[in-house]
């Protein structure tokens, strides 16, 4: 039978190859999501486009064979049982709640939900090369651009947790609707939608510190009266860095947006940010000691040459090329990782290790963002794409404990 011919890893050969990324397409993300909620009663949602794409599939691999909807959801149901076999982060199989994660990136909201028994039964990231990295550690293809409503249209009705690590625009002051400050034409409208469908338990969103600020302080005000007072939440926010808060040696700090539904979460009040605790950790612990290929290391006939090796003579921390001079992180962590850093951006981290003066790996970065990376797999793509990953995506352990105390609360 053509199910007992068919396997996960056939199926993977194809699916970056079948319009993927296209953003007409969302068959592929379908495929994924319904294999990972077959026993949660979501799969309803995503079944038609499910059943679509593994017909396509088949009648390319198979063209001789008649494919009908029940030999393709035989091969469906086969496919389930292959599923986690090569998943380095499967979902966990008796999840306590469920969550969805909008701008998803790499997945670092989704280890850390994972890690506390969340299950994720929708996921959103239009990059394409982050689709990439995400599926080969989930498992899921991502569903593609957010702001088209068929996107969202796929989004399952009931799930306790928003997750939105969401990108930072301005917003339009000069319109009002009903009232409140016109967010249409930026993400947080989206958000907003979504939030306002789905009345989910809890909204949990990131961004960078200075959205506080950002036209002076009029986009952070504009967030804050939409969720409050428009949608009815109880909201809770702080600045926390990764060093404070979560024992990784890197200076980052970000805002974090916690807000509860009263209707559903009585005790809203009781949740509180967690506390600072001690950094024990240091560079050393993930940095590698080996020597790396010879595209890291600065030669001593480059340009800038001279002036690294004037300054940087510290194994113990980390320095950032700052467009024409080295800046040494006093505090002897990796200053913050930026989007910027695989392009040419003036914060490129470099470190002197015992073969000469280098820039990070990627494998690096992302261990600096608290990725496991004994676990979490790099796609073979360009490591520029990987830089940027690393500085766009959030820390993991800031992410778990923050979401440790949303649970208390639920």
């Amino acid at each position: 039978m053509i199910k007992e011919r068919i396997d996960i890893e056939n199926i993977d050969g194809q699916l970056f190859e079948i319009k993927v990324v296209e953003p007409e397409n969302s068959k592929p993300a379908s495929f994924t999501h319904y294999l990972h909620n077959h026993t949660n009663g979501v799969s309803q949602f995503y079944k038609k486009d499910a059943l679509a794409f593994v017909k396509e599939i088949l009648k390319k691999e198979f063209p001789t064979n008649e494919i009908t909807d029940k030999v393709a959801e035989d091969a469906l149901q086969y496919l389930i049982f292959d599923l986690n076999k090569s998943v380095p982060f499967p979902a966990p199989e008796n999840p306590k709640f469920k969550f969805i994660d909008l701008f998803a990136g790499i997945g670092g909201f989704r280890i850390a939900m994972q890690n506390l028994g969340g299950k994720c039964i929708y996921t959103s990231e239009w990059n394409k090369e982050a689709q990439k990295t995400y599926r080969a550690n989930f498992g899921d293809i991502p569903f593609g651009d957010i702001t088209k409503e068929r996107v969202k249209n796929y989004i399952p009705h009931k799930f306790d947790i928003l997750c939105a690590g969401f990108p930072c625009q301005a917003f339009s002051i000069a319109g009002n609707r009903k009232g409140f400050s016109d967010t249409r034409g930026t993400l947080f409208f989206d958000v907003e939608q979504i939030i306002e469908k789905h009345r989910p338990k809890v909204v949990f969103l990131e961004n960078v510190k200075n959205l506080v600020s950002h036209d002076k302080g009029k986009t952070f005000q504009v967030i804050i009266e939409i969720l409050e007072k428009k949608l009815g939440y109880k909201v809770f926010y702080d600045i926390l860095n990764s060093m404070t808060h979560a024992n990784i040696p890197q200076n980052r700090e970000r805002i974090f947006i916690v807000a509860f539904d009263p209707k559903q979460v009585s005790n809203y009040s009781d949740f509180s940010f967690p506390d600072k605790i001690s950094l024990t950790k240091t560079i050393h612990d993930i940095l590698d000691n080996d020597k790396k290929e010879t595209k890291y290391y600065y030669s001593k006939e480059h340009k800038y040459y001279p002036e690294l090796s004037k300054t940087m003579k510290n194994k113990n921390t980390v320095y950032q090329w700052r467009r024409v001079y080295v800046r040494e992180n006093k505090s002897n962590v990796c200053p913050t990782l930026t989007a910027n850093m695989g392009t040419g951006g003036h914060n490129v981290p470099l470190i002197k290790d015992n073969f000469g003066i280098r820039k990070l790996i990627p494998k690096e970065c992302f261990a600096f963002q608290g990725y496991n990376m004994d676990k979490y797999v790099l796609p073979k793509i360009a490591d520029s794409k990987l830089y940027m990953q690393a500085g766009n995506s959030v820390t993991t352990n800031l992410i778990e404990r923050i979401t440790n105390e949303i649970i208390r609360v639920l």
